[in-house]
This record gives structure tokens, C-alpha cells and sequence, in this order.
């Protein structure tokens, strides 16, 4: 081991215990949801629990994202410095301004609308938190895209995209259909959820990818380990998915797991596809002298 990496090896532990903390309340969520919000009968034998979960209930989702913000903030700060805040920025205000219209005007989702579980909000509409939810997945969507497809923009900014909708078809049933933390204002043949919301979700992510491949050039999102970004994606993942795991909305479950599995090999059948391309060509991000 180089002097370079004893020196970064404190920031590595760091790191990954952000992502256990993250793990672990995720895991202790997930058991109080099985044991007491879908058997509410339980509380009243544990007294203690009768006057905690409620609470915790109503805040669970806030802590999440906050968690989960503060998880991949510790691997962007370990890994890159602060130059990602500018896309946190830009990504920040794209995401509203699509959630702002889908709250507002059924577009391009659907006509929806937050409860207050959420907290508080940015205008009259949308949580302050549900633009930062954006960021910290299509962060991880672009590094697993971008390791794809380096050589192929258009490829990995779809791929990206793509990345996003996958969480929504576990995030959507769990948050608007077991729980209500958004309503619809028309039903879908998902959980109730209409099939242009899936649409809204795309167009979005498309967005996000656009302008983070405005600043990755800068920022160097590519740096990030691909491992990494993957565990992390899957510990997001597990939330909305282990709720449907628990209320046993096995359709959720299955839709969200086989659609993975479906990208996933159309993309190494694309990888392998002998007119893809090998070197990197005028799509690949600039590598700064000294880079990896």
C-alpha cells in the first residue's frame, strides 16, 4: 500500500461507515414496518413502541433521504473534493422545476400531490427534500452508465435515465400505495399509479443526465468506484423494495428485480456487440493529465 492511500484510508472508513449507518437504519425501518405498520395490533402489546413508532413513522422518510444524502456527500467529498456542489445546484433546480410542474399541471407525470409527510417545502407544492432524492440517485445512475457506456453519450445518458425509472417502479408502490406519502389524482393499473408518470420519470432523468454530462467533465464523476456506486444504488434500492417485500406486493417486487435484470443484459448484449466501440472516441470525457 502506497503512502497515498495509508493517507486516504481514515476517509475510506469513513465512507463505508456512511453507507453501514445507512444499511442499518434501512434494515431497522424495514422491521418496524413489517412488525407494527402492517400489524398494528402489536403496539398495544409493547407499550413503548405504542408511543415511538408513530413518530418515527412520520419522520422515517424525511431521515432516508437525509441519510442517504449524507452517505454518497461523504463519498463525493472522499473521492472529488467539493467540485460537485455546482451539479447538486443545477440538478436541484431541474428536478423542482419538473416536480413543481407534475404538482401543478399533471405534467410530465400525471396530476399528483405531496402530503405532509415530506416536510417542509420549496413554494407551495414540493418538499424541500424530493429534489435532493433526485440528485442522489441519478449520481450512482450516471456512474453505472458512464462505466457501461464510456465511449457512447447518448447510450449512457439513456442508460442513466433508465437507471431512475427502475427505482420507481419499487419507489412509487411503496410510497404511494402502501403508504401516502403522495397521492394520485387518477388511478393506474400499477399500485395505481398511471403509465405516464414511468414517462415522466424518463423525460426527467434525461434532464438530470444532461446536465450532470455538462459537468462531469469538471467534476470527474467518473472517479467514483463503479462497485461503490453500485452498493450504494442497491442500499437506496432496498428501502421501497423491502416494503413491498413486507406487504407482500410480490408484483412490485418482481417487476422492479426482472426489469434490472432486463437492462442488464441488454446492455452486455450491447457491450458485446462486435460494432461497438473499443477505444474512446469524441464522446469519452476528457482525462486530465495525472488522472487514472
Amino acid at each position: 500500500m502506497t503512502s497515498a492511500e495509508v493517507d486516504r484510508e481514515p476517509l475510506r472508513r469513513i465512507e463505508t461507515t456512511g453507507l453501514a449507518v445507512l444499511a442499518g437504519f434501512t434494515l431497522v425501518a424495514l422491521t418496524g414496518y413489517a412488525l407494527f405498520a402492517l400489524r398494528p395490533a402489536n403496539l398495544a402489546a409493547i407499550p413503548i413502541a405504542a408511543g415511538f413508532f408513530p413518530v418515527s413513522f412520520r419522520f422515517f422518510a424525511q431521515i432516508h433521504i437525509v441519510l442517504c444524502f449524507a452517505a454518497l456527500a461523504t463519498i463525493l467529498v472522499t473521492r472529488i473534493g467539493w467540485s460537485w456542489l455546482p451539479a447538486l445546484a443545477a440538478t436541484y433546480v431541474v428536478s423542482f422545476v419538473s416536480e413543481h410542474l407534475g404538482t401543478g399541471y399533471g405534467i410530465p407525470f400525471g396530476g399528483y400531490e405531496y402530503t405532509t409527510l415530506l416536510g417542509i417545502r420549496v413554494g407551495p407544492r414540493v418538499p424541500a427534500l424530493i429534489p435532493l432524492s433526485w440528485f442522489l440517485m441519478s449520481v450512482p445512475c450516471w456512474v453505472l452508465a458512464w462505466a457501461a457506456f464510456p465511449d457512447r453519450r447518448a447510450a449512457r445518458v439513456t442508460l442513466a435515465a433508465l437507471g431512475l425509472v427502475l427505482w420507481d417502479l419499487a419507489l412509487d408502490p411503496a410510497m404511494s400505495s402502501l403508504t401516502s406519502y403522495w397521492r394520485w389524482h387518477e388511478s393506474g393499473p400499477y399500485y395505481g399509479m398511471p403509465w405516464m408518470n414511468l414517462v415522466g420519470w424518463f423525460v426527467t432523468g434525461l434532464a438530470l443526465m444532461i446536465v450532470l454530462e455538462a459537468f462531469a467533465g469538471r467534476i470527474r464523476f467518473d472517479r467514483l468506484p463503479v462497485p461503490l456506486m453500485a452498493a450504494y444504488y442497491g442500499i437506496v434500492l432496498l428501502m421501497p423494495l423491502g416494503m413491498l417485500a413486507a406487504a407482500g406486493a410480490w408484483l412490485g417486487v418482481i417487476t422492479t428485480l426482472a426489469a434490472i435484470g432486463l437492462v442488464v443484459a441488454v446492455v452486455r448484449l450491447l457491450r458485446s456487440s462486435p460494432t461497438a466501440p473499443s477505444g474512446r472516441g469524441s464522446d469519452a470525457l476528457p482525462t486530465p493529465a495525472g488522472s487514472r
